[in-house]
């Protein structure tokens, strides 16, 4: 019987853990991103002249 390699498997799991993180930071930066354009855009509420 073939030995585990324990080397690939860390491999993968480190790989699929920084991949994560990647994903992670890129929704992060984009909500920040969206948060700042936002305001600038769209009107709020409050100063409608409907209220």
């Amino acid at each position: 019987m073939a030995k585990p390699n324990y080397q690939y498997e860390k491999r993968q799991k480190d790989l699929a853990k920084k991949k994560k993180q990647e994903e992670k930071q890129q929704e992060k930066r984009q909500r920040k991103d969206k948060s700042n354009v936002s305001p600038d855009e769209t009107p709020s509420p409050e100063s409608s002249p409907e209220a």
